[in-house]
């Protein structure tokens, strides 16, 4: 099987910066043993005009069959090819995107310590796969490719060219160009839609699958119109991975509206305000009401449950009685701002040991999270689709249950305070409600007697008399009685 890239440059940045950018040189024809045969990686043109790599991949068929993943679940697709003689070899498939993640590992990860410029900059990238298993046809390769900002050519390929009347075979031959895509965009799109055009896998689909696609997939597959269908054949069709994927990629779009997002909101709705003195932004008075609420708790020990890019994070590690400071996001991309934003990199030993980042889900019990004197869930529940709320319920207050745990959320009454917001609308496109007082604090206190803790509210921004504050916050405190879910039964039916 067979797969060239190419790109064109100039004399000032030539083209040949795609092999510091593959770390393959252009001069030499290089080989990587693979579990199932033998990759090489060659340049067939090379100069600072024009510059093309290819990866052949020799597959083993004997070695294929012989380790059983010639048939079965997660294997080929048909038994009539799980023997010796097959399409392995020749078409592209899993075989072909897992060598290319072998081989290019540091590409696929943007990593260049030669070129690290050219490894953030869109290239002029031309693709080329002779032949595709297609499973679909070429709309689906079409529907797959396009959002993702490659122009697409494909041809099918005629069972037989001597008989036409035969029709066209599975296979398509494949060229994606675009000159808005960085090459390690490009590899991870060929990471994972290869096999999802074959819809078969050379390998067993462990749990770990899950995680993987998630990584590869971080920036583009969330939005993708296709995500179920790609989800699903990447997973093999397995459905307890495929529906956790899916509620984990729904959780990213909560990521992805992160803090910094809402203030970009609040600022722009203070700029409304035509004073002199120019207003606290509603992100700031956010955060400021948090940390003294958790001064005011004792708490040494702090989560902050979607933490995004790490504004709070921040704004605690100021403060040296908060010993311990855990921020957790489903969002990988968000989590490595976070930690620019922190410079953990340049960061203390001493001031080190007090922060740590994790990526999870708040839709799933974490061990990790127990034993915290509180938790924090600023602006998070509003992301959520209401059906998904009492796991998220259970996960912070049943399971990880610290002493305190602090829930800040619009106030939609408020919105009709924002001239800029038209009527209807929420503060944000990913909100999935904003609630009025009434309602936070009916759900507040069911929350509360569900799981033994007592809540009360406070206001954030400036206490409207008819509408209320913009922001409200409920401080929930475990009940003193033993600490002790009364009710965890009902909790985990919920």
């Amino acid at each position: 099987m067979f797969l060239t890239i190419s790109t064109t440059g100039t004399h000032e940045r030539p083209a040949t910066d795609l092999g510091y950018l593959l770390h393959k040189h252009p001069d030499k024809a290089q080989a990587f043993s693979t579990s199932y045969g033998k990759a090489h990686v060659l340049y067939p043109e090379a100069d600072a005009q024009r510059c093309t790599a290819a990866l052949l991949l020799e597959v083993d068929a004997v070695a294929l069959v012989r380790r059983g993943k010639g048939k079965g679940r997660g294997g080929a697709p048909d038994a009539a090819l799980a023997q010796y003689v097959n399409d392995r070899p020749y078409a592209a498939s899993s075989l072909l995107a897992v060598a290319l993640s072998n081989v290019f590992s540091s590409a696929m990860r943007g990593v260049c310590t030669a070129r690290p410029e050219r490894a953030t900059e869109p290239l002029p990238l031309r693709v080329e796969v002779p032949a595709l298993p297609a499973r679909g046809g070429p709309d689906l390769v079409r529907n797959l490719f396009e959002p993702l900002g490659w122009t697409v050519t494909v041809e099918p390929v005629a069972l037989d060219t001597e008989f036409p009347e035969w029709g066209d075979s599975r296979y398509v031959h494949l060229v994606l160009e675009s000159e808005t895509l960085t090459l390690a965009e490009a590899l991870r799109h060929l990471y994972v839609l290869l096999p999802v055009l074959d819809d078969a896998k050379h390998y067993w689909v462990a749990p770990d699958e899950v995680d993987k696609l998630l990584r590869v997939g971080e920036g583009w597959l969330p939005e993708h119109p296709e995500q179920k269908l790609i989800t699903s054949r990447y997973l093999s069709r397995r459905w307890s991975l495929t529906r956790q994927a899916m509620e984990r990629l729904e959780l990213v779009r909560l990521a992805e509206a992160d803090d910094s997002e809402v203030e970009e909101i609040d600022n722009a709705v203070e700029a409304e305000a035509e004073t002199e003195e120019k207003p606290t932004p509603l992100a700031v008075q956010r955060r400021d009401a948090i940390v003294a609420a958790l001064q005011e708790s004792g708490a040494t020990r702090v989560l902050d449950l979607g933490c995004g890019q790490g504004q709070l994070v921040q704004a605690l590690l100021k403060d040296v009685r908060f010993t311990e400071i855990v921020g957790v996001d489903v969002s990988m991309r968000a989590l490595t701002i976070a930690s620019r934003r922190l410079k953990l990199d340049r960061m203390g030993e001493r001031q080190a040991s007090r922060v740590k980042l994790l990526q999870g889900s708040l839709a799933y019990t974490d061990t990790r999270l127990k034993g915290y004197d509180a938790a924090v869930l600023s602006e998070v529940i509003e992301h959520l689709d209401l059906p998904r709320l009492p796991a998220l319920e259970y996960a912070v207050f049943g399971s990880a249950r610290p002493r305190t745990v602090l829930v800040t959320t619009p106030n939609v009454e408020y919105n009709v305070r924002w001239e800029s917001l038209p009527a209807g609308h929420v503060r944000h496109g990913d909100h999935r409600f904003e609630w009025t007082r009434e309602e936070f604090r009916a759900w507040a206190a069911t929350v509360a007697e569900r799981h033994g803790y007592e809540v009360e509210f406070r206001p954030v921004g400036p206490d409207d008399p008819e509408v209320g504050p913009p922001t409200q916050m409920a401080v929930f405190v475990m009940s003193a009685a033993d600490g002790k879910n009364p009710n965890e039964k009902e909790a985990k039916a919920a």
